[in-house]
């Protein structure tokens, strides 16, 4: 068991307060991770810190500017003197604010380019910047493990009839821009890990199915109906797949892509 062991290691998440960024949190701290957890909001991350096992803190972060991500940096460095693993997990998924409006507005032939803009600027950007500017320290203490959070909808379409109420109406379509970005996530993790390989800083992508999360009942339904495992994942079921990445357990591990989703892509 020594090998998913992250005793004495160092390990930042963004969009730490999210639904699965407080899961990864509780995951690497209950591995022995020293744990930051970064997000917008410093004092939530703060409180939320307080409760993980380890030594930990929490920090804000804008994903989308440098000077946010160095200022981070610089912080785990002072108190831990290295970084060890990086969790890419901050992201956007759109939401639309009048529901009665989202079938129209999400439509693609109507989906607003500031709403691709900030998409493409959080979920790829922010990754891209995270690993540039932390993932550096990685390469030059010659170790280190990168995990970029993507999803199913990064390697196949989303089914829009899963968003299709049970009186026939259409309750919103997923928007291009979710699926451009995962899909994009992915294939930069093959770059860095093709790029950092000699480096000692071993790139994975780490691709979640959908997690159920006070979803309508008609969508749990149809959800389930297309895993083979007939039901939507809980917060708690990419544990052991983020500590094996992380960890030792993968160590000849680097530029793959571990799908953890029920099936859903299996057919």
């Amino acid at each position: 068991m020594e090998l998913f062991s992250l005793k004495n290691k160092t390990a930042i998440v963004t969009g730490a307060l999210g639904l699965l960024g407080k899961e990864h949190c509780k995951a690497l701290s209950e591995a022995g991770a020293n744990v930051i957890a970064a997000d917008i909001n410093e004092l939530e991350c703060a409180d939320f810190a307080k409760t993980l096992q380890t030594e930990s803190m929490g920090s804000g972060l804008d994903v989308t500017n440098p000077d946010s991500i160095k200022k981070l940096r610089d912080k785990v460095l002072q108190k831990f003197g290295h970084i060890d693993v990086l969790v890419n997990n901050a992201a956007i998924n759109d939401m639309f604010e009048n529901p009665k409006a989202a079938a129209e507005q999400s439509k693609f032939e109507n989906y607003p380019l500031e709403l691709w803009q900030k998409s493409v600027d959080v979920n790829l950007t922010g990754v891209f910047l995270c690993s540039q500017i932390i993932g550096t320290e990685m390469a030059k203490q010659k170790s280190g493990s990168i995990i970029n959070i993507a999803s199913t909808y990064g390697i196949t379409a989303p089914d829009q009839s899963l968003y299709i109420k049970k009186d026939g109406s259409q309750s919103f379509y997923k928007p291009p821009a979710y699926s451009a970005t995962k899909g994009a996530v992915i294939m930069f993790t093959k770059y860095l890990a093709a790029y950092w390989g000699k480096a000692g800083v071993r790139v994975n992508t780490l691709t979640p199915g959908g997690v159920e999360n006070s979803q309508d009942e008609f969508f749990i339904e149809k959800y389930s109906a297309k895993t083979p495992l007939g039901k939507m994942a809980k917060p708690t079921d990419y544990k052991g797949a983020l500590i094996f990445l992380a960890s030792n357990a993968s160590s000849y591990m680097t530029g793959a892509n571990l799908i953890v989703d029920g099936g859903w892509t299996a057919w």
